[in-house]
């Protein structure tokens, strides 16, 4: 399906949150049209793969909006959707704000902190958003191994309330202004979570039956069987049956720690042959490679868009190429 398509996105953002929006934005069909700096967006150099991942399909354009942002200016009157992600007031200082593009644009901002007065201005990335957000309270100071804030409430709220945007300019006819806040997005992910003592730490280990367990070989098993009848169907796979008992046991370590002797007594490969057919929820932690083989898109190899490779294109387009 391919529902946005006729619609352009211009892209101003820079590094992953905006990038990973205007993808997706991509992948349903809309033009996206990012707007670099003249060394490129500073994704190109810190984290190429990425860039490379996230940017197939789009178009790129060179303009300093600094010194000459007519064709930013310009490319922003002609979108459907222009994302930014600028701390909140340098877009309007630029003239590419969401004051510059007509009513019927969709204007997106993804902030850190949202025009909250006392953290709108603040420097950060995903780790501190999280860490504002208190979505890091069980596991500091261990790191997450996702953007969570950035990828999740920046990219995906961004996309989400674009879509509903769009939606709504089909029935009125106007555009929106949005602004998305990384922080409070990310605390939004957690809040639900506000209170509850009792199951403060069933996603960090509070469970036997919620935990990752080392196989044989040095590869590890997720086993999240939460439901009796899951639990109990994987204590007769692991011939200890008597452990059914002991699920929601006051002492969930000692539970862990006859569950983990079981799966350390037979590798990866062997678990996921016994499970194979098996209502358990037991899955392996894959490695990126092996991820990738099973679920990816297959665009790993494709090659980088070329910094400015279609700036001339709408400069004609626009009408702003010199004679």
């Amino acid at each position: 399906m391919q529902p946005l398509a006729g619609i352009l996105v211009v892209d101003l953002s820079r590094y992953l949150p905006g990038a990973y929006a205007s993808r997706e934005l991509l992948r349903l069909g809309a033009g996206v049209v990012r707007v670099e700096p003249p060394d490129g967006d500073p994704l190109r150099r810190t984290a190429p793969s990425w860039d490379r991942m996230l940017r197939t399909g789009t178009e790129s354009v060179v303009c300093d909006l600094k010194h000459d942002p007519g064709l930013a200016r310009a490319l922003c009157r002609r979108a459907d959707v222009v994302l930014e992600g600028f701390r909140p007031g340098v877009a309007a200082r630029l003239g590419v704000g969401s004051e510059d593009v007509p009513k019927t644009t969709v204007y997106c901002s993804i902030t850190g902190f949202g025009e909250e007065p006392r953290h709108a201005t603040r420097a950060g990335h995903d780790l501190n958003y999280l860490g504002f957000a208190g979505a890091l309270d069980d596991t500091a100071p261990a790191l997450p191994p996702v953007q969570v804030a950035d990828l999740a409430a920046g990219s995906l709220g961004a996309v989400t309330r674009i879509l509903a945007a769009l939606l709504e300019r089909e029935r009125t006819g106007k555009g929106s202004r949005i602004i998305v806040s990384m922080t409070h997005g990310a605390h939004d992910l957690v809040a639900h979570r506000t209170g509850e003592a009792t199951l403060s730490h069933l996603l960090t280990g509070g469970l036997a039956c919620y935990r990752i367990y080392a196989t044989a070989d040095g590869r590890y098993l997720t086993v999240a069987a939460l439901e009796p009848k899951f639990f109990a169907r994987l204590c007769e796979l692991l011939d200890r049956p008597e452990l059914r008992e002991r699920q929601y046991d006051e002492d969930q370590n000692a539970l862990a720690s006859e569950l983990g002797r079981a799966f350390a007594s037979r590798g990866l490969a062997d678990w996921l042959a016994l499970v194979e057919g098996e209502d358990v929820c037991v899955g392996p932690v894959s490695t990126l490679a092996e991820a990738a083989r099973e679920f990816g898109t297959g665009v790993a190899s494709v090659a980088p868009v070329p910094l400015g490779a279609h700036t001339d294109v709408w400069l004609r387009e626009l009408g702003l190429d010199e004679p």
